[in-house]
């Protein structure tokens, strides 16, 4: 049988999905399967690597098993990732020298407060187009070569290797063959010149990192790397695309051209706006990436991170116990017409755009003897609308542009009474695709141009296809009082931890 699928491997910070596309991008097939959260301290996060890989196998075996096919019917490999988080391994005995330090994980903050008061920020936003903050992995990796012995030992016998998700993968995909990552993953660990293309020394230095533990950095579609015959795959498959999940739901959502951008709700939010060839550096606190590098030419984004968007949903399932699923969310916050003046800010780990607060927590205020489990479900999904606004306000006054509309993807997105409040409190409408699994979309489209699946972009921007168009209703006055409460409760939230 001649192959007829793009795999897209989605290795995200709460699960781990195998997708099967085919050539009209329509989804043939999935799998997942959570990964387990590790909190050894107030906040720090991680993960155990090795349950990356398991889930990654026990995914794909799944969508083999189920549907009746094998891995000679997949023609190449895309992979995204949850960006940021980072893992250092023994390259001889491939076993990883300590846990996954998430993305989300605060333990550096008082480390990165140490290089701001050393006047570094401007240098260091100036080449890489991020803040100083214990969100990117160049903490990460100081923090465990000063803390975990096996690290430093193996970095004096050259046995050490660095990876953010994507590596790793590739890395025991190709069984350890290719020690590559793509250029959207390399542009968030706080090591690479954007402007350059290139790892920093300057950087390098600051954060007394070796460059010899880095990865290669590849284009982020082409061939990158080959899964090894000895794999569980059993299969030589080209991993022919590569990018952090954010640039990869960017690229499915067919934002091709400068002043396109998108949400995605998944864990944390991500709001990317692509602003073309040229990086433009904000003045109202986003980040500016690299969103991919295909063909030798760079295309770059304003983005908007929001710590904890859908996690907040989690928090109340499992923190508080008072909801039993995400759907029962949405039912109770129904059931209420407002919620009273009640504000929930889920400054959980910290407040990352557009305010950059590592030190805020979260907050429920305005409770009453009248608030119910219903008025604090119905401030959670509207927190999430009004981080969203946060950023796009941000995102407007950067580009010097206003958003016609958004397109919206993730978990999330399932719930109608949240994409219609989004709709509401931005007063643009909200458009919904069909295929919402945009990070695995944007994944198989980059592996699917590296081997010629599909030809070209306009090629990829046919297969766009709106499911739903969610139009605001609210009143001009009923949104400025909303928002106005919105902020005050946020600023109640800052420097709580410090």
């Amino acid at each position: 049988m001649s192959a007829k699928y793009i795999m897209a491997i989605d290795q995200g910070t709460t699960s781990s999905r195998v997708i099967l596309f085919d050539h009209s991008g329509n989804i043939f097939a999935t799998a997942s399967k959570e990964i387990k959260q590790y909190y050894p301290e107030p906040g720090w996060v991680e993960h155990d690597p090795m349950e990356y890989l398991s889930s990654i196998e026990g995914c794909t075996r799944e969508v083999f098993e189920k549907n009746d096919i094998s891995a000679g019917d997949i023609e190449a490999i895309g992979i995204t990732n949850q960006r940021e988080t980072v893992i250092l391994w023994d390259k001889e005995t491939g076993k990883p020298l300590y846990n996954a330090i998430v993305w989300q994980c605060r333990r550096t903050a008082d480390y990165c407060e140490s290089l701001k008061e050393k006047g570094l920020e401007e240098l260091i936003l100036k080449k890489t187009g991020l803040f100083i903050d214990a969100y990117f992995s160049a903490s990460k990796i100081n923090w465990l070569y000063k803390n975990v012995d096996a690290v430093a030992e193996g970095i004096k016998d050259n046995r050490v290797l660095m990876g953010n998700v994507d590596s790793w993968i590739m890395w025991n995909l190709s069984g350890g063959k290719y020690h590559v990552t793509d250029f959207s993953n390399a542009s968030r660990t706080q090591l690479l010149n954007i402007k350059t293309l290139r790892w920093d020394q300057e950087l390098l230095d600051i954060f007394e990192v070796n460059e010899s533990i880095l990865p290669l950095v590849k284009p982020t579609s082409g061939v990158m790397a080959y899964t090894s015959k000895e794999s569980f795959l059993n299969h030589e498959i080209p991993i022919a695309g590569a990018a952090g999940d954010q640039q990869s739901a960017l690229f499915g959502q067919g934002c091709f051209k400068s002043g396109m951008a998108k949400n995605t709700y998944g864990t944390a939010l991500a709001l990317m706006m692509n602003i073309g060839n040229k990086p433009i550096a904000s003045k109202n606190g986003l980040t500016t990436d690299l969103a991919w590098v295909i063909d030798g030419k760079a295309s770059y984004a304003l983005e908007g991170v929001i710590f904890i968007g859908g996690a907040t949903i989690q928090w109340l399932r499992d923190g508080l116990k008072i909801i039993d699923s995400a759907a029962q969310c949405d039912v109770l916050a129904e059931k209420v017409p407002d919620t009273q003046d009640v504000y929930l800010v889920p400054a959980f780990t910290g407040l990352c755009a557009p305010y950059w607060d590592m030190y805020a927590r979260g907050l429920l205020i305005g409770i009453t003897r009248g608030t119910s489990r219903e008025h604090i479900c119905r401030a959670a999904e509207e927190a999430i609308a009004y981080q969203t606004k946060d950023v796009i306000e941000s995102m407007i006054s950067d580009s010097g542009r206003d958003l016609g509309s958004l397109r919206v993807d993730g978990g999330a997105t399932k719930s109608d009474f949240l994409m219609q409040f989004q709709a509401d409190i931005l007063d643009i409408p909200v458009e919904k695709p069909r295929v919402t699994e945009m990070a695995a979309l944007g994944a198989a489209y980059l592996a699917g141009l590296g081997v010629g699946f599909w030809e070209s972009f306009s090629d990829l921007e046919k297969h766009w296809q709106l499911e739903k168009t969610f139009k605001p209703k609210m009143d001009k006055t009923k949104i400025q009082r909303l928002y106005g409460g919105w902020k005050k409760a946020v600023e109640r939230s800052f420097g709580w931890a410090k």
